[in-house]
């Protein structure tokens, strides 16, 4: 697993003009699947990329999908990436890379993160997101469009075509640019609306107590968005008692004791 900082644009990369007007064309395209599916035809056949998914990390919240696309269509790769957001995420590499990475202002940083099978210790992790999905190899491209804000556009390698190599991932640094302020833009005018009002709210818990673990915040969520202890324990793979202990925590450290003071939280600027 490895990490790197794109400072500059590299040289270099050729590709299809009609595929880039494809790409453009895409940009806040409703449809969930119609960005991801023109980045794979843009960088798919030059870099052997088979899949593609774009996460939108949201003011620390449990990452929310923006587009997908896998070469064998269906919702296969969605199912995964559904998966992903609820029981995987704070394995992934790229929740450090977020976390300590800084930008001078929105939109400067473009971090690169390779992770391959073998960089993946825990085994239901590797199995959902890498095995299962006949994965061995993802590049991820970071960037930021807003403060508090990350989108990752994940490209996936199949296990026959082996991991990436120098030149495919020399490629990919050519092109990060076009790929990166497309990802951007393509948030601002569509991804960026599906933020609603139970995320915003979330985000303002976090910002008042930042000793939240991540599955007290998945919890607080699930209880914003008006969901039962049951509909929330479906959705994070748990029991309903897990969920229990885990509002029970957060409320603790958030100095409440019931929903209703939650709610009256949001709109306070009071500090935890």
């Amino acid at each position: 697993m490895r990490y790197w900082r794109l400072d500059r644009p590299t040289s270099g990369g050729q590709l299809d003009l009609s595929h880039v007007t494809s790409l453009v064309a895409a940009i806040g395209h409703a449809d969930a699947t119609s960005f991801a599916a023109e980045v794979l035809n843009t960088l798919g056949e030059a870099a052997r990329i088979s899949q593609c998914t774009i996460f939108a990390y949201e003011f620390g919240n449990r990452p929310r999908t923006v587009s997908v696309a896998d070469h064998r269509g269906g919702r296969f790769l969605r199912d995964v990436a559904d998966v992903y957001s609820k029981l995987f995420y704070v394995l992934d590499g790229n929740q450090g890379i977020i976390s300590n990475t800084s930008a001078s202002k929105p939109g400067a940083a473009m971090v690169m993160h390779q992770q391959n099978s073998d960089d993946i210790v825990h085994d239901g992790y590797r199995a959902a997101c890498y095995s299962d999905p006949n994965v061995c190899d993802r590049l991820s491209l970071l960037v930021q469009p807003a403060e508090d804000i990350w989108l990752s556009v994940n490209l996936y390698r199949d296990r026959d075509q082996g991991n990436f190599q120098p030149r495919e991932i020399a490629l990919v640094e050519a092109l990060a640019p076009l790929i990166g302020h497309s990802a951007r833009h393509h948030y601002a005018l569509h991804g960026q609306s599906q933020l609603g009002i139970p995320q915003l709210m979330l985000a303002k818990v976090r910002s008042l107590c930042t000793t939240l673990a991540k599955r007290e915040l998945d919890v607080v969520r699930g209880v914003l968005e008006g969901r039962t202890a049951v509909e929330i324990a479906e959705i994070l793979g748990i029991k309903p008692a897990s969920v229990i202990t885990y509002q029970r925590r957060a409320y603790q450290r958030l100095g409440i004791s019931s929903q209703r003071q939650l709610f009256a939280l949001c709109l306070s600027s009071e500090k935890v």
